[in-house]
C-alpha cells in the first residue's frame, strides 16, 4: 500500500506538505479522544498543533491492505518527547514516552480518504507523569 508507506514516512521526516499530498482534499481524519476534522486545512492545523506540542517518530511499522486496496491499517510505535504543554493534558518538561498504536485507512483514487488513530491515552498520561 503505498500511499499509506509515504504517509508515515512523512510523518516520520516531519514534513506536513508531504503528508497532505497524501490525502483526498475531504480527508476525515478520526483523532484518538476527539472530535472528526474533515478537510485538509483542519488536517494542517491538526499536525502543526502536533508538531508544537510533540516530536514523535514511528518505528516497528507494519503495514495490512485489503487485496481491493481500499482499505489498510498499519500498527507502530510512537518514540515521543512531549515539547509544549497540550491543554487539558499534564505538564510538558521534555518528557518521553513509548506507546504501541494504530491507524486505519480508508483509500480512494490512490489517496487516503479517511485516517482513524487509536493508542492507549490513559498510558500516555502514566508515562509522562512518572
Amino acid at each position: 500500500m503505498d500511499v499509506v508507506h509515504r504517509y508515515l514516512e512523512a510523518f516520520n521526516a516531519g514534513d506536513i506538505d508531504r503528508m497532505l499530498d497524501c490525502l483526498t482534499e475531504d480527508i476525515a481524519h478520526h483523532v484518538n479522544e476527539g472530535q472528526v476534522r474533515t478537510g485538509k486545512a483542519l488536517f494542517r492545523d491538526f499536525c502543526q498543533h502536533m508538531s508544537r506540542c510533540y516530536a514523535e517518530t514511528l518505528t516497528d511499522m507494519v503495514v495490512f491492505a485489503t487485496p481491493d486496496g481500499t482499505r489498510a491499517a498499519a500498527e507502530y510505535t510512537v518514540n515521543g518527547t512531549y515539547l509544549q504543554t497540550d491543554a487539558g493534558l499534564p505538564e510538558a518538561h521534555g518528557q518521553t514516552y513509548c506507546l504501541p498504536a494504530g491507524s486505519f485507512f480508508d483509500i480512494r483514487d490512490r489517496r487516503i480518504a479517511r485516517v482513524t488513530t487509536y493508542y492507549n491515552l490513559a498510558d500516555w498520561i502514566r508515562q509522562v507523569r512518572a
